[in-house]
C-alpha cells in the first residue's frame, strides 16, 4: 500500500524534504516557523497507532526538527502537538514561539489572519532548515 498525503496538509504547506520516516512540511504562514512531520504509514490517525518498530524514527525526526527550528529562530519555546482534528491524517506540528508572536501565549490556530510566504523567503526557510537538520546528521555521525 502507498502513502498519500492527505490533500489539506498537501494544499496548506510546502514540502522540505522526505527524512527517513516522515515526510517534512513548512505549513505556508510566515508569521510563526511551523513544521509539520507526516509519518510515511497509511491509515495512521493517532501517535498511538504508529508501529512500535516506527515509533522511535518518527519522535527522533520531531526532535531533530524542535532542534532545527531552535538553532535557527532562537525560540523562546518550541510547540509539538499531533491533534488532528481538522485533518485525520496524522500530523506533528512543531512551532517556534516567541513571546511577541501574535498569538502569545495561545495557541497559534485560528488567530488572525495567516500570511503566506513569498517565493523566495519560502526557499530560505526551507533550505535553512535542510542545512540544521543535514549538520545534526554530521555531527551525529562523528
Amino acid at each position: 500500500m502507498s502513502f498519500h498525503l492527505h490533500p489539506q496538509l498537501a494544499a496548506d504547506c510546502h514540502l522540505i524534504t522526505r527524512l527517513d520516516a516522515c515526510d517534512l512540511l513548512l505549513m505556508n504562514d510566515s508569521r510563526y516557523p511551523w513544521c509539520i512531520l507526516v509519518p510515511r504509514i497509511e491509515h495512521l490517525r493517532d501517535l498511538h497507532d504508529i508501529p512500535r518498530g516506527r515509533r522511535e524514527a518518527v519522535m527522533d525526526e520531531v526532535d531533530a526538527v524542535a532542534r532545527a527550528l531552535q538553532q535557527i529562530h532562537h525560540a523562546d519555546k518550541i510547540n509539538v502537538a499531533a491533534l488532528g482534528n481538522q485533518v485525520p491524517q496524522l500530523h506533528v506540528h512543531v512551532i517556534a514561539r516567541h513571546t511577541t508572536d501574535e498569538a502569545w501565549p495561545g495557541p497559534v490556530w485560528g488567530v488572525g489572519t495567516p500570511r503566506a510566504y513569498e517565493q523566495e523567503p519560502a526557499g530560505r526557510e526551507l533550505r535553512a532548515i535542510e542545512r540544521a537538520l543535514a549538520e545534526q546528521r554530521k555531527d551525529s555521525a562523528l
